[in-house]
């Protein structure tokens, strides 16, 4: 599908070993993201070097002593991972009916914590990301400026196109309005077509070709923000590269 629109400008990642503003050095902790630190720094739970600091922009060194509530934090190595996920895997500890989770497909990956920066339901396969980075979680998934992610979807029937249309004015699904970016045929039988949409929502494309009277057989990501399936076989995953991370910050 063709892009309408150009990537945001945004700051690339930068990784140095000076000084860091406190909001960011609690952000790489794992504690939150930048915006809710600075919220935690105003509210007064944060000491460095056993003094509490309120002050905004305040940097800290690589051997201050950081707490948040009384406990201490160090900033930990991030951690980026692209699963290309397959049928038949829960994302969500709620869904009884899957024997197994996506968090057993990359719990080797790396031995910090991370999780998925948002959901595909057990029968959908494709892309999904998981880190340990709160900020760029938070920026992903804004309805506004996030991610946009494209899904190639096969129907059991023929698709109007009229409801192209349709899926790309947008409409209310599951009392919340939700539009797609892009919506096109995918072949010529016009029983598949690719959605692009800037949502994080559970099974938020399915939801909207069942609501329009569809028979969904199959629901695939295939981009997530400008990262691909190249290289990530079906179950398997991969680190991403530094400048695929700042392509990530730079797209959202």
């Amino acid at each position: 599908m063709s892009r309408t629109s150009k990537p945001k400008s945004r700051r690339p990642l930068i990784t140095s070993g000076g000084p860091l503003r406190l909001n960011r050095y609690i952000s790489n902790a794992g504690v939150c993201s930048r915006r809710e630190a600075d919220l935690l720094i105003e509210s007064g739970v944060v000491t460095v070097n056993g003094e509490t600091v309120v002050q905004m922009g305040y940097k800290v060194n690589s051997g201050d002593s950081v707490q948040v509530g009384g406990t201490t934090i160090r900033p930990e190595t991030k951690r980026y991972v692209l699963l290309n996920k397959p049928k038949g895997f829960g994302t969500s500890p709620g869904d009884s009916r899957a024997r197994r989770g996506v968090a057993e497909l990359v719990q080797k990956a790396c031995k910090e914590d991370i999780r998925s920066i948002d959901k595909l339901d057990r029968e959908s396969t494709g892309l999904m990301l998981f880190t340990n980075d709160e900020e760029l979680m938070v920026r992903m998934n804004n309805p506004q400026s996030g991610a946009a992610r494209l899904y190639h979807v096969i129907l059991g029937e023929r698709v109007q196109s009229n409801h192209l249309e349709e899926l790309k004015k947008g409409f209310i699904v599951d009392k919340g309005f939700v539009r797609a970016e892009e919506a096109e045929f995918a072949n010529e039988e016009h029983n598949q077509i690719g959605v692009k949409i800037v949502s994080s929502r559970s099974r938020i494309v399915r939801r909207m070709l069942e609501q329009l009277g569809y028979h969904v057989l199959k629901v695939d990501r295939v981009t997530l923000g400008p990262l691909t399936k190249k290289d990530v076989p079906r179950g398997s995953f991969r680190h991403l590269s530094d400048v695929e991370i700042n392509l990530l910050r730079m797209s959202c």
